[in-house]
């Protein structure tokens, strides 16, 4: 979930405006569930379903798919219509489909980013150190990392080594659930073909990537390979059944073709209700030896998004590093985020947690923080024109967690959800409550405060993690 984005230019540094593709979303969703107008439908059911069971279930309107590992059904329905489904004695619960935001290339010559140049995130989370390069001994290798999301920009390659991203398992769930399109199948290299960017944004954070040909920026875990899961659209948005059925794939790689290896999916996305379809098929996916991290969300104080809300979900909160925007050794403001050094060891006193990453509330759960203000990566907003851009929101905090997890899963690779989320809140770096002057763009500072409801745990940070997995 992205909430920030600037620019990163030569000579100019220009604030972007939010794309209005949430509120569009929303209002169209608004207006369908307003009465008698047709709304997706998610139907969890107590069993497989019968013939019969959707038959019966098409008296209410339109059955367009089924995700059998769940016993799920989508369908179209009046939204006055969806107590009736509920009471339905074969339905387990039903709810209305939940909205979810957040050419020519040419190849890396490299296979993995792990000498590659230190930034201030990788540097706060102590995957890598200004000047030493890497000081964690792992790297992701022989871990999936399925990254939930828009999938990657046309000119991917011009990023990415393609040994880091698993092309044979990458998938696209099309269309917006039940209320757009019906049944969500899959289709072949859409997700290559994003227009969004931010699926490749939030891939980079894990992998790394190459910087206008003329360095390669490290990652949180360069040697994991990336499976792009599209479940959000060109405008990024999606819908929890879309969700759900990618879940439920990437849970069915882990005990198929990827048995033998570790995997966690990366949503950075979320929404303001937790749907019972989607609850479903993070069980499922847990069960069957995935780790799920998720954004805790861009809402402030309103609370936190789910999936990443729900307690089983390892949710990342954003946070800041007090040294952003200021001039380092050379006194030069504009290149601090891969030209200063985070000191260490990492002390609460020198990061912050952004306003907009959401607070926890009542039901919630908000596990750790990890760096999700100005993160920079590739971003593009010309097809086919390479650039890249800071962004800040819990999306960017997301990979860096979901990266150290990887780290974490290759030293064990028996490490099961639970362990992961409890072995990072022990060793995370308390963050109470207080307040930090912060330096913008423009040269202006604010001061910024949150309570303790804000960071969970506290910072994660990589070593600290690795040093208490088996």
């Amino acid at each position: 979930m992205t909430r920030r984005t600037v620019g990163l230019g030569l000579a100019l540094l220009a604030l972007a405006c939010e794309r209005p593709a949430e509120r569009i979303a929303g209002a169209r969703l608004a207006a369908a569930a307003s009465g008698n107008g047709t709304i997706g439908v998610n139907a969890l059911l107590r069993a497989a379903p019968t013939a019969a069971q959707l038959a019966e279930l098409g008296r209410y309107g339109t059955v367009q798919g089924t995700l059998p590992e769940i016993n799920a059904v989508f369908l179209q329905a009046r939204a006055s219509d969806v107590p009736a489904i509920q009471a339905l004695p074969f339905v387990l619960a039903a709810n209305p489909d939940a909205e979810r935001r957040g050419a020519p290339v040419d190849a890396v010559e490299v296979s993995d980013f792990a000498a590659g140049v230190s930034t201030w995130d990788l540097d706060a989370v102590n995957v890598t150190d200004f000047g030493r390069g890497r000081v964690v001994r792992y790297d992701g290798r022989g871990v999936y990392i399925g990254v939930l999301d828009t999938g990657l920009l046309d000119s991917w390659r011009q990023y990415f080594p393609e040994e880091r991203i698993d092309q044979e398992h990458a998938a696209a769930v099309s269309g917006g659930g039940a209320l757009d399109a019906g049944a969500t199948p899959f289709t072949p290299n859409v997700w290559e073909h994003d227009q969004n960017s931010h699926g490749t944004h939030v891939t980079s954070t894990i992998l790394g990537y190459n910087f206008r040909n003329l360095f390669n920026v490290n990652g949180t875990a360069p040697l994991a390979t990336v499976i792009p899961v599209k479940v959000l659209n060109q405008a990024g948005f999606g819908w929890s059944s879309t969700i759900a059925t990618g879940i439920v794939y990437v849970a069915d790689l882990k005990a198929g073709p990827l048995a033998g290896h570790p995997v966690v999916i990366n949503m950075s996305l979320g929404g303001p209700a937790l749907d019972a379809v989607e609850r479903a098929a993070i069980d499922y996916a847990i069960a069957r030896g995935v780790i799920l991290v998720a954004a805790a969300g861009n809402e402030g104080a309103a609370g936190m998004s789910f999936p990443g809300a729900y307690p089983p979900v390892i949710s990342a909160a954003a946070s800041g590093w007090i040294g952003e925007w200021l001039p380092g050794a050379d006194g030069n403001p504009r290149n601090w985020w891969l030209a200063d050094d985070v000191p260490d060891p990492t002390r609460a006193k020198n990061f912050y947690i952004a306003p907009f990453s959401s607070r926890e509330k009542a039901g919630q759960d908000l596990d750790v923080a990890a760096p999700g203000s100005w993160v920079v990566g590739p971003f593009q907003t010309n097809s086919g024109q390479t650039s890249y851009f800071f962004l800040g929101g819990t999306s960017m905090a997301t990979p860096h967690v979901a990266g150290i997890v990887a780290l974490m899963a290759q030293k064990d690779p028996a490490l099961t959800a639970a362990q992961a989320e409890a072995i990072l809140e022990a060793t995370a770096t308390p963050l109470p409550a207080g307040c930090r002057t912060v330096a913008q763009p423009s040269g202006a500072t604010s001061q910024v405060c949150w309570g303790a409801d804000a960071t969970g745990a506290g910072l994660a940070t990589a070593d600290a993690a690795l040093a208490a997995t088996p």
